[in-house]
């Protein structure tokens, strides 16, 4: 994971966040957001004048089920999805959200504040801020398919950290 931010779904949580992003990388990617309108302002402002393929993913969805006049508490079934080049030439077939969205439900099944709809799930940002999962799943945690930590495999580590080491970062 390159970057993350916890905050709200605004406007100014997206462009800190792409900021944030773009400050991180040293050369030219291939970027796909969702259809959150504000991305595409925070994505023009922080990589205005450097390369960029960027394309948003757009899901479709029916109407939510009914119970005859009730709404149930869920969102409708996903029936597609819209791929719009927005900016270079990115590759139709890479134009995907499924890693982030993957991330998300490892975040959600590793820790149980984050998970919504239950009594476990915490509403305070300052709880979510000082979670340690991603230095954990990605310089401790070795994983199955990799052999390795995540850290180690992109060259940012040359071991695995105990949690020792990880917490010491915090104080």
């Amino acid at each position: 994971m390159v970057s993350w931010l916890v905050g709200d779904r605004s406007a100014d949580t997206a462009t800190i966040f792409v900021n944030d992003l773009a400050g991180r990388l040293a050369s030219r990617i291939q970027l796909t957001s969702d259809g959150y309108k504000p991305y595409l302002v925070a994505v023009a402002e922080a990589f205005d004048g450097v390369p960029l393929d960027y394309a948003m993913l757009t899901k479709i969805y029916n109407d939510p089920p009914t119970a005859g006049n009730e709404k149930r508490y869920s969102p409708g079934v996903c029936c597609g999805a819209r791929k719009d080049d927005i900016r270079g030439d990115p590759d139709p077939k890479h134009i995907s959200t499924s890693y982030a969205e993957r991330m998300n439900l490892s975040i959600r099944m590793g820790m149980r504040r984050f998970t919504r709809l239950t009594n476990a799930h915490s509403k305070k940002i300052e709880n979510h801020q000082h979670a340690l999962y991603f230095m954990f799943y990605n310089f401790a945690r070795i994983h199955s398919t990799l052999r390795v930590t995540p850290a180690m495999e992109a060259g940012v580590s040359t071991y695995v950290w105990s949690i020792e080491e990880i917490v010491e970062l915090i104080n």
